[in-house]
């Protein structure tokens, strides 16, 4: 039986060593580098999230810095601020049935 020739080769033994520790055993492995890689992902879907949180917020900012109404509607909504002479009452509802 004849062997073929590039397995007699020291070169074609010394890729393959090569290609095996760089895919498993380094530092920057496949494994690694898939796991960074989603990784990113996440951070740059992160990224678009927070970035129209900002533009909402900077929307709302705007509106609540050129117009009272709005200003003293979120005061008693989310604060629960009140004026002198008023009373709360606080509704809470329940969805489980």
């Amino acid at each position: 039986m004849k062997i073929p020739s590039f397995l007699k080769n020291k070169y074609f033994y010394t890729i393959i060593g090569f290609i095996v520790w760089m895919l498993f055993f380094d530092g920057n492995n496949i494994i690694s580098q898939i796991k960074l890689s989603n990784q990113l992902k996440e951070l740059k879907r992160e990224e678009n999230y927070y970035k129209n949180q900002i533009e909402k917020d900077k929307e709302i900012i705007k509106a609540l810095s050129s117009d009272s109404s709005a200003l003293e509607k979120l005061a008693r909504e989310k604060y629960l601020m009140k004026k002198e002479n008023e009373d709360i009452f606080l509704i809470i509802e329940d969805d489980e049935k």
